[in-house]
């Protein structure tokens, strides 16, 4: 599959059109493009911006799947016709399988366009951007309408300040900024209306909160779907931090959607973390077996070994999870938990002051018990309480800011320790071998160093001047 990024602008105009003179025009060349959209029957991908289309005709006949980018960039993931011309291929459903679920995809739209694509060149003959005039016809549930306009697309060649160029020229010409974003959303504008329905409420933080890690689940599905660690890392830090937010802001929300969303969340991070904590075990236990030398390379394979299968198990269950019926179910009801927001609590605030007590609390209790486990419990109660912080941060200021940062040193010092302990458990199950004590040994020695490093971070994460914006 190729993935490009495209850089475009696009502009309604009068039938009677005529493209100005454009410094470094060349001859253009005419297309005839028939592009068959696709979307669910609640218009899913366009309202969260994305094109899925089959087009033949022009130099890039095959699927494209558009997606949001940033300014006036969007991502572009094509693939080949192939033989079906109703069968979304299945490396781009997996693109949108969040969004989708299982709903199906099926054609909501058919354009055919007339394209004269002029090529616009520097001195040297490179072409360093398109302008595609386009007579549009687009047919959605038997009606037809027609319209043109002009796309401006970057190449690799092109840059912002020919947009901004090729932009004045076109207005003075008599075109204007496009309504809209795509030609779909134009041949849909009807149907996006008659299913947009939105309550005009208040911002408030927790909501606003609540929708950021909705949107990070769906924004890192795909990359998960692909393999991609990090992807994996982002999405089970969105699924912990909404679990998180409904617990700590129960009182927000209905109880019903919040017992069940914290079940279904708890389940959806742990099959996330069946990969994640692997990966992550593996960079740093390795890391130290091989610190070592060669006599230990042994053990360093096995210990590969290991975590690889750990990995690859895990892998393969995610995978069964997220084409699941449970999973778009768990999608369905944060959706559902947003849509019926009410307004929630008077001062949520005050329970993030709450969350931060019992944090202190348990981690007192836990060092002078001075065992793993409570320590542990401390460290999870702290990522709760650093989620609840960055609910309000933004409105606080510097203060906010900087206590997020206390919260989050003293959260790595306590997972550090934490990650020492696994790998302890790890060592002591694979072998009983010199080799085996030895990092066994090691492992604990950073165990005892990171708690050093524990009473200093503890107390600058209890400051009275980062708190004090709490009340």
């Amino acid at each position: 599959m190729q993935i490009s990024t495209e850089t475009e602008r696009k502009y309604d105009v009068p039938a009677d059109f005529v493209l100005p003179d454009l410094p470094g025009a060349g001859d253009g060349a005419t297309h005839e493009l028939d592009a068959t959209y696709f979307d669910t029957a609640d218009l899913r991908l366009a309202h969260h911006e994305r094109t899925l289309r089959r087009r033949t005709g022009g130099s890039d006949a095959g699927w494209h799947l558009k997606t949001p980018g940033h300014g006036s960039s969007r991502t572009e993931h094509r693939l080949p016709l192939g033989r079906s011309a109703d069968d979304v291929p299945t490396d781009l459903l997996k693109e949108v399988r969040a969004l989708v679920r299982d709903n199906p995809l099926r054609p909501v739209a058919r354009l055919r366009t007339h394209r004269l694509e002029t090529p616009v060149r520097d001195d040297k003959g490179r072409t360093r951007a398109l302008i595609a005039q386009d007579t549009v016809t687009a047919e959605t549930d038997g009606v037809a309408q027609t319209w043109q306009e002009v796309e401006v697309e970057l190449t690799e060649q092109g840059d912002r300040k020919l947009l901004d160029e090729m932009e004045r020229l076109l207005l003075a010409a008599g075109a204007s900024p496009a309504d809209g974003p795509s030609k779909l959303a134009r041949a849909l504008a009807g149907r996006l209306k008659a299913t947009t329905q939105r309550k005009k409420i208040k911002p408030n933080p927790v909501l606003g909160y609540v929708r950021e890690q909705r949107e990070a689940i769906l924004e890192h599905d795909p990359g998960v779907r692909r393999g991609d660690a990090e992807a994996v890392h982002k999405m089970r830090v969105g699924t912990r931090r909404l679990r998180s937010t409904l617990k700590t802001f129960k009182r927000s929300f209905p109880p019903d959607s919040v017992e069940f969303l914290k079940g279904e969340l708890k389940w959806l991070a742990g099959s996330l973390g069946e990969v994640r904590d692997g990966q992550v075990l593996e960079g740093k236990l390795l890391a130290a077996v091989e610190a070592e030398g060669e006599e230990f390379a042994p053990v360093a394979e096995r210990v590969r070994d290991h975590l690889d299968t750990k990995i690859a198990e895990g892998r393969r269950q995610l995978d069964d999870d997220l084409n699941g019926e449970r999973f778009y179910r768990l999608l369905d009801a944060i959706d559902g938990l947003i849509a019926g927001w009410d307004g929630g609590e008077s001062k949520p605030i005050r329970r993030v002051g709450k969350a931060l007590d019992k944090a202190d609390r348990l981690l007192d209790e836990a060092t002078l018990k001075g065992q793993d486990e409570p320590l542990h419990e401390a460290r999870k109660a702290y990522k709760q309480a650093r989620y609840a912080v960055e609910v309000f941060a933004p409105g606080a200021g510097k203060p906010g800011k900087l206590l997020v940062k206390r919260l989050t040193d003293l959260q790595d010092v306590l997972g550090n320790h934490q990650d020492s302990v696994v790998a302890r458990e790890i060592l002591r199950d694979l072998g009983d071998t010199f080799e085996y004590g030895v990092l066994w040994a090691r492992q604990e020695r950073i165990g005892y160093d990171t708690l050093g490093e524990l009473p200093y971070v503890t107390r600058l994460s209890r400051k009275r001047s980062l708190r004090s914006w709490l009340g």
